[in-house]
């Protein structure tokens, strides 16, 4: 990637009223090599550059302010979700899904989860490395961690660490509607709770 200091540094040289002599003696290059980088015909060297940002009274974050402030943006339109279907009624749809190698950092996967009535999904005998997040979006459920029995009504959320077992189940009378996330990501479409 080729990052483009010309624009900001002409604009600062030219705020100042300096000429080009003056800002190439007070950084120690050449006029040439100034109006090169600010035309963005050269990449100044490292050392360049925080001559010129010295000469200019420049600070550093203005100067790098633009740099990687474009991201990839993953887009999942509604009729595109991949689904995942487990018995008892459970439907899948996944929402997003960052794994960790891919970027660097920590992942995170995302669905959107119907069960229906007296439906269930999860695990009494394991659960799996990460936390979960979920909010109930329609319908009652209740969530079992551990020991433990939460009952969760529309707008209510949980948080947990996932290594104990966990099962979220339908205790209403129509579908349970959930917006849930795992990180990291189990890598299968429905592994999660």
């Amino acid at each position: 990637m080729h990052y483009r200091f010309g624009e900001k540094i002409r604009a600062v040289r030219e705020r100042r009223s300096l000429t080009l002599k003056e800002v190439a003696d007070r950084a120690g290059v050449s006029e040439s090599l100034v109006s090169q980088i600010e035309r963005n015909r050269v990449s100044p060297a490292i050392d360049t550059l925080l001559s010129l940002a010295e000469a200019l009274d420049i600070d550093l974050e203005y100067l790098f302010s633009d740099f990687r402030r474009e991201r990839a943006v993953q887009i999942v339109h509604v009729d595109e979700r991949p689904t995942f279907t487990r018995p008892g009624g459970v439907l899948y749809e996944r929402l997003a899904q960052l794994d960790a190698a891919s970027q660097g950092q920590d992942g995170i996967e995302a669905y959107y989860i119907t069960i229906e009535k007296n439906g269930k999904t999860g695990g009494k005998e394991y659960g799996h490395r990460g936390w979960e997040l979920g909010v109930v979006v329609e319908g009652t459920a209740e969530l079992t961690v551990g020991t433990k029995t939460y009952r969760l009504n529309p707008g209510d959320s949980a948080s947990f660490r996932s290594d104990a077992p966990h099962v979220l189940a339908n205790a209403g009378e129509g579908p349970l509607k959930v917006f849930w996330i795992i990180t990291p990501p189990k890598g299968e479409i429905g592994s999660g709770v």
